[in-house]
C-alpha cells in the first residue's frame, strides 16, 4: 500500500539530555527532521497507539529491542518506535523500558501519522487521535515495505497485533536477503 512512497517531511519536537544545563532536569528542546531520522539509512520503524499501553510495552517494543542484532545483521541501521505522544512521554517510556537499541520518535501533534494516513480516533479508550499499529522498512526516506494491521478505522473495537510484529518484519527481511 505505502511501499514506494517517500515519508512525509516533518519536524519533530524532541527533548534531549544536555548536562551543560545542570539541575534536576537537564533537557532541552531539539528539532529533529524526517531527513535526520531517515536520510542515508535503512531503518525499521514501527508505530503504535500509545506509550505505556499493554501490547506495545509487553510485546511489540521489547520484541524489537531484543531482536536488534538480528535486524542489524540484515542491513538495518536503526530501529525507531513512533507514537502520537509528546517527547516527555516517549522519553519516560523509553527509560522505563531500558531501551538501548530502539530509538523513540515523538509525533506529539500526530502530523507525521496524519500525513502517512494512519491517524485514527480512539475515543472509546479516551485516547483521542492516535496511530494505527503498523511497521515499515524505510530506505533513505523511501518506504520499501509496509506492514499494517488489518481493519484500520476510527474507534475500532480491538487493537490487532501480528502483521507489524518484529517477527513478521524480520521474516520479510530474511526473505529479501
Amino acid at each position: 500500500m505505502h511501499a514506494g512512497i517517500r515519508v512525509p517531511n516533518i519536524t519533530f519536537k524532541t527533548r534531549v539530555r544536555d548536562e551543560s544545563i545542570g539541575g534536576d532536569n537537564p533537557f532541552r528542546w531539539q528539532d529533529v527532521t524526517t531527513a535526520d531520522y531517515f536520510g542515508g539509512k535503512r531503518v525499521v520503524m514501527f508505530s503504535l497507539p500509545g506509550a505505556f499501553t499493554p501490547t506495545c510495552s509487553t510485546y511489540q517494543l521489547p520484541g524489537y529491542e531484543n531482536g536488534a542484532a538480528d535486524f542489524a545483521a540484515l542491513g538495518i541501521d536503526e530501529i525507531y518506535c513512533m507514537s502520537v505522544n509528546d517527547s516527555f512521554v516517549m522519553n519516560k517510556w523509553a527509560q522505563g523500558q531500558n531501551l538501548n537499541n530502539v530509538k523513540v520518535i515523538p509525533d506529539g501533534s500526530g502530523e507525521f501519522t496524519r500525513q502517512i494516513g494512519m491517524l485514527v480516533e480512539k475515543a472509546p479508550e479516551g485516547f483521542g487521535y492516535r496511530s494505527w499499529r503498523y511497521a515499515a522498512v524505510i530506505n533513505d526516506g523511501l518506504i520499501e515495505a509496509w506492514f499494517e494491521e488489518p481493519g484500520r478505522r476510527d474507534n475500532h473495537d480491538s487493537d490487532p497485533y501480528g502483521v507489524s510484529s518484529p517477527e513478521t518484519v524480520l521474516a520479510w527481511l530474511k526473505d529479501q536477503g
